[in-house]
């Protein structure tokens, strides 16, 4: 007897040693039943797509602050609520427009599209500045001309980021006193008529800027053959830019996010922000189907459902750090939650140690999960050892060739400095598998594999806590392309 009572006396000794953070302390706290319910929200017809800017996403946003709020996660300070507002513009397409020089007359869609700007006219001479780099402009005279440049910088890693670094050069064209941007587009990765499909259609922008700003025409000319630049940037010829039924409306959206305060003394003025876009694509406006809702029940009800299993396990178990919950908004839009946040962080982002965000485009094998830049910092352990912890195995990008780091909310932050992947369901290719609910009105709560669903987001919530209890903060690993933003925001050398 009095082994035994030693004994006992031991275990519960171990007990108060084992650090918090285990499986089973997981599976104590999240339930698959919770889990199925939480995505059966979300994905479910009455929110209609959750698209951004519409009721129904708004419904989300406040479905997911009720969830914080109910497990204790707090506002952030100063906040004074759980909602970012996220300005943004709704720009529906020009009618008609079209760009003439010399004897040349370019018309919208089979060679022009208007990306920004108002209904008018304007006339003046143009300038070309090769990228249009900040060292460009300083070295050229913009004054009173419309600036012309090639699509993108020479290091831009898609034609997604060419398109979305115009938005700088189109601030520089401002502050240097220029009259409007004009882009010149060769591209092999999207070629002109994916990108007129893609752009030439109703999409937001990031929509703080003013009336002024936004009346600033911006023009992309298709340049595949290379004989517009030749012109332009020999001959430097008078541009007339003409735009015709173009409509900008300004709408809100938000942003989602709480916080739950670290233990540590030390280590809780640095934050783990965890991150999951809660928007989709919407209604299949339009056609004659019997269900015409894209549910988005693995993009990214999933992920926005792992992001409240955080919430609700870090609400119980606050680990060393602090940690941040945020659910973005236009992630389908062009990351523009993410990019906003970014831009406003409500926490200084020097005080932010890693980014763990959660998104995918569904599973092709249930045996992994997929960690988009796996092998690009230093928290690779606690993924590998979360995975392993409920049955899984975490691996890296099956296809890098598809640039998908770059592709979702993690960059955001990676472009700031912080060390950020993005934790996804498990695939192996893209293949028909995949494809058959990506983006598809299959994809539907009923179609998915709820076992597995809870263990994707027991491996995120595991893995979130190993890195907001390490001793040492996640860095990038030596080389990385964020390695130097990194260096830069935190001071190192």
């Amino acid at each position: 007897m009095q082994m035994y009572c030693k004994l006992y006396g031991l275990a519960v000794l171990l007990a108060t040693l084992i650090p918090k953070g285990n499986a089973q302390q997981l599976k104590e706290v999240i339930k698959r039943s919770e889990v199925e319910t939480h995505i059966r929200f979300l994905a479910s017809d009455e929110l209609k797509g959750r698209d951004t800017g519409s009721p129904e996403l708004d419904i989300a946003a406040r479905y997911i602050a009720a969830q914080m709020q109910s497990y204790g996660v707090e506002p952030v300070e100063g906040e004074g609520s759980y909602f970012q507002a996220v300005p943004l513009l709704l720009q529906k397409p020009a009618q008609n427009a079209s760009l003439t020089y010399e004897q040349q007359s370019l018309q919208i869609l089979e060679d022009l599209l208007v990306l920004q700007g108002q209904d008018g006219e304007l006339e003046a001479e143009s300038v070309f500045l090769d990228f249009g780099t900040e060292e460009d402009f300083k070295n050229n005279d913009i004054e009173g001309k419309i600036v012309v440049t090639k699509a993108g910088y020479p290091d831009s890693k898609s034609s997604y980021s060419a398109i979305a670094e115009g938005q700088e050069k189109l601030k520089m064209v401002q502050e240097y006193g220029g009259k409007g941007l004009v882009e010149l587009y060769k591209s092999s990765q999207m070629p002109w008529n994916l990108l007129n499909r893609y752009m030439n259609a109703e999409r937001l922008t990031m929509g703080q800027n003013s009336a002024e700003d936004q009346a600033m025409p911006y023009f992309l000319i298709n340049d595949a053959k290379g004989q517009h630049l030749d012109v332009l940037s020999a001959t430097q010829p008078k541009l007339r830019l003409s735009i015709k039924g173009k409509i900008d409306r300004q709408i809100s959206t938000y942003n989602v996010i709480g916080k739950v305060e670290g233990t540590d003394p030390k280590l809780k003025d640095e934050y783990v922000l965890l991150s999951a876009h809660y928007d989709h694509v919407g209604v299949a406006e339009g056609k004659n189907l019997q269900d015409s809702v894209y549910n988005g029940a693995r993009d990214n009800a999933i992920g926005t459902t792992a992001l409240i299993s955080a919430a609700r396990y870090f609400g119980q178990h606050p680990p060393k750090r602090s940690v941040l919950l945020l659910a973005l908004t236009a992630e389908e839009k062009g990351l523009l939650g993410s990019q906003w946040y970014a831009e406003h962080p409500l926490v200084p982002m020097e005080q932010v140690v890693f980014n763990l965000n959660s998104d995918g485009a569904g599973y092709n094998d249930t045996t992994r999960i997929t960690v988009i830049g796996l092998g690009r910092t230093s928290a690779d352990k606690a993924f590998k050892e979360a995975a392993q912890a409920v049955g899984l195995k975490a691996m890296a990008d099956p296809v890098p060739e598809q640039n998908l780091f770059d592709r979702s909310d993690n960059v955001s932050f990676a472009k700031a400095g912080v060390p950020a992947v993005t934790f996804s369901a498990g695939f192996t290719a893209f293949d028909a598998e995949i494809m058959r609910y990506y983006h598809q009105l299959a994809d539907e709560a009923e179609s998915l594999n709820f076992s597995y669903v809870e263990k994707l987001c027991e491996a995120y919530v595991l893995a979130a806590d190993k890195i907001a209890n390490s001793s040492q903060s996640p860095f990038w690993v030596e080389g990385d392309a964020y390695e130097e933003a990194g260096k830069t925001l935190y001071g190192r050398e």
